[in-house]
């Protein structure tokens, strides 16, 4: 087995919405296909990969480093003992020649060609890749997933109404847990945004996202002023790398706090469950493995955190998209997120899948099933349908 070629393209997911910390009017995501020499309905096996919303496109890195590694590689290096390809070995080949540290774009571009790759090795297997993963684990896989609906964005001209309307649209369509932005606005008026959003929602159905935007004193501010509401939890409140925020946060707030999304390899993870004062009883762990290097780098991640005594159901990966569905069906994580309204065709999952209770069922195709999602495949067919057949 071999990789015969890798297509990349740089696809926008631009929209007018914001957090507290950028707005989404000029992002892009990098998308590929790695196409192999396996024959499978009578057509060469493709995986496709991408990367989760909130980093750009990384195609320079793509094109420059890692593309040119695992074409240029002798074949044999790539495959495992059975003859396929080992995303395992592929990492290490990728990565051959960089330095420790500089988890930047770097492990987004990594991150989009790993889940290509292990999209291909499970289409070759014929099973999903939840299935592949579980069995790999020598465990069952969960028969579904929780998941939340993420949204609750700023922007122009949103009211308080428009905002319950959004989340009575997430309800309609099964969630029962909603996520909303705060941090762009003043405590005040996030205070009765929160407020509003509680009457549609319910009381512990709610998520809080800050994204980072916070100092310790005003991340301490919004925890006592949020006290009064239950809430589902306090996410990311300040600078990621900034581990004395979450701890210090962690020493006034009780209910659970949430991060990790920008985090980007295990030994970030390592730092933050150290040194960041993280609860394993209450909080979550967000790391995306669409931009930290991918499964590869996730299993890593998740050594580490049972090394530290947590347990992966702690786990609830950020970027609403199906690779994460997958992880987290295969390896029993406590879920992830879901973006049912933004960042299309990427975020959501297959058309097939039905979601009530905010519990999604799982795909039943090969690989990552990306291809059942209508929106997805018009995209894959602009984007590649000049050079191979989809």
């Amino acid at each position: 087995m071999k990789i015969t070629a890798i297509y990349d393209s740089v696809e926008s997911i631009a929209s007018s919405i914001q957090n507290a910390y950028i707005d989404f009017s000029k992002m892009t995501c990098s998308v590929v296909a790695i196409e192999t020499d396996v024959v499978r309905d009578g057509y060469p096996v493709v995986g496709f990969g991408f990367n989760s919303n909130g980093r750009y496109a990384a195609s320079g890195i793509l094109r420059e480093r890692f593309i040119p590694r695992l074409l240029e590689a002798e074949p044999e290096a790539l495959l495992d003992d059975e003859g396929l390809i080992d995303p395992h070995k592929a990492w290490d080949l990728m990565m051959s020649n960089e330095k420790p540290g500089g988890h930047g774009e770097r492990s987004v571009a990594v991150g989009v060609l790993d889940m290509a790759l292990w999209d291909a090795v499970a289409k070759i297997e014929q099973k999903p890749l939840y299935q592949l993963l579980a069995d790999r684990a020598s465990r069952v896989p969960d028969e579904r997933v929780w998941v939340y609906a993420a949204g609750g964005y700023y922007y122009p001209g949103k009211n308080i109404d428009a905002l319950q309307d959004e989340f009575r649209g997430y309800l309609d369509l099964g969630y029962t847990v909603c996520k909303m932005k705060i941090g762009a606005a003043d405590l005040a008026e996030d205070c009765r945004r929160i407020e509003a959003a509680l009457e549609v929602v319910g009381s512990g159905n709610l998520c809080v996202d800050a994204n980072g935007r916070f100092d310790l004193s005003t991340a301490i501010q919004y925890a006592n002023a949020m006290a009064q509401y239950d809430l589902f939890w306090y996410e990311e409140a300040g600078d990621p790398l900034d581990f004395e925020i979450q701890a210090g946060l962690a020493q006034v707030y009780q209910q659970p706090i949430a991060t990790g999304e920008n985090l980007f390899s295990h030994q970030d993870a390592r730092n933050l469950i150290r040194y960041g004062g993280m609860r394993c009883d209450r909080d979550y762990l967000q790391f995306d493995c669409a931009l930290s290097y991918g499964l590869v780098e996730y299993y890593r991640i998740l050594s580490v955190l049972n090394e530290e005594g947590w347990s992966s159901r702690r786990v609830v990966p950020h970027g609403g998209h199906q690779m994460s569905l997958h992880i987290a069906a295969g390896l029993g994580l406590g879920g992830n997120e879901s973006y049912p309204g933004v960042f299309q065709p990427f975020g959501g999952f297959s058309d097939e899948l039905l979601l009530a209770e905010s519990y999604v069922g799982l795909p039943q195709a090969p690989g990552l099933g990306l291809e059942n999602k209508a929106s997805f495949k018009a995209m894959l067919d602009r984007a590649f349908g000049h050079v191979i057949q989809l």
